[in-house]
């Protein structure tokens, strides 16, 4: 599905899931390179930026965690940005693209827009609200923290386990897909500068550090999972040592008055008590004052109770 926005001189097509016919229109009316109009039909498993005669071909990948349209961990933006045109396509609905183009369209027809000169600032602009959706998206995990965390010290450690786990998981996931946006961005820098000139080398500097924004917090947010998992391991491993304490001075209160039951449940001759009428009582009462003895031994002297 294509959408075109205009405004005076620049031209922005934005195409969800495009179709070879799509694209053959697009390849007509922009002088897009073939090769390029091929990859733009299916997704691309890496990022990349190509500069050729007429436009830049930039390829990047956008972690999801909070909300997917499809069920996948990422979404894939190719951008086609000419000298007065930009072309984004994608294959599931992008938020940011979506109010993006709701506002561009309304600014377009009030013609109260700033956005410049060229296709570069819009890019720079839909560049930016993207990465606030990063940042979005990696706020929604502070949430999970405080839950976590809350649930940790209300001594719900084992449940924790698998919530960290599958925390860890989804950050991991997020690091991955984003890692390559340094390399390609930098390499983007170069390129836009070459192709729109020096002085728009201040918003590609821009772009990049709205990346290293995100990378930032997304160290930060990795570092409190860790913290987050050594509390938890430890309260784990705290409440174990206790249940294995407790059972192991169950065995040492009930070793001696197993012992003592067995001795007079042999079926030999001479055993004391044998023919005394109070026999069970006196070696019940007797195994009731040893395992009392015991407990409190283990109880106030040792303290390992």
């Amino acid at each position: 599905m294509i959408s075109r926005y205009t405004y005076k001189d620049l031209v922005w097509v934005d195409v969800e899931a495009p179709t070879s016919e799509e694209i053959r229109e697009l390849m007509e009316e922009f002088s897009v390179h073939p090769l390029v109009a091929e990859e733009l039909l299916t997704p691309t498993l890496r990022p990349k930026v190509d500069l050729y005669q007429n436009f830049i071909y930039l390829i990047l990948h956008f972690p999801m965690m909070s909300h997917k349209h499809d069920g996948g961990s990422e979404q894939e933006i190719d951008f086609v940005i000419g000298k007065n045109y930009l072309i984004t396509t994608h294959y599931d609905l992008v938020d940011p693209l979506h109010e993006f183009s709701k506002v561009f369209e309304v600014n377009s027809i009030l013609e109260k827009s700033n956005i410049g000169d060229h296709a570069g600032f819009l890019l720079f602009y839909i560049m930016r609200e993207l990465y606030k959706m990063l940042d979005r998206e990696l706020d929604h995990i502070n949430h999970d923290f405080s839950d976590i965390e809350a649930k940790i010290f209300e001594g719900k450690e084992r449940d924790m386990v698998n919530a960290i786990s599958h925390l860890n998981r989804d950050l991991l996931n997020f690091k991955q897909i984003l890692r390559p946006h340094k390399e390609v961005l930098e390499s983007f820098e170069i390129a836009g500068t070459k192709f729109f000139g020096q002085d728009f080398s201040y918003y590609l500097r821009t772009i990049v550090g709205e990346y290293y924004k995100i990378s930032t917090i997304l160290d930060g947010h990795r570092e409190t999972l860790l913290e987050l998992r050594g509390t938890n391991d430890s309260l784990l491993t705290t409440k174990t040592n206790d249940i294995i304490k407790t059972l192991t001075v169950t065995a040492f209160i009930i070793l001696p008055l197993t012992f003592i039951g067995q001795v007079f449940g042999m079926s030999i001759p001479n055993i004391p008590l044998t023919n005394d009428p109070n026999a069970f009582w006196i070696i019940t009462v007797s195994m009731g004052i040893i395992g009392f003895c015991l407990f409190g031994y283990f109880k106030f002297f040792k303290k390992w109770m």
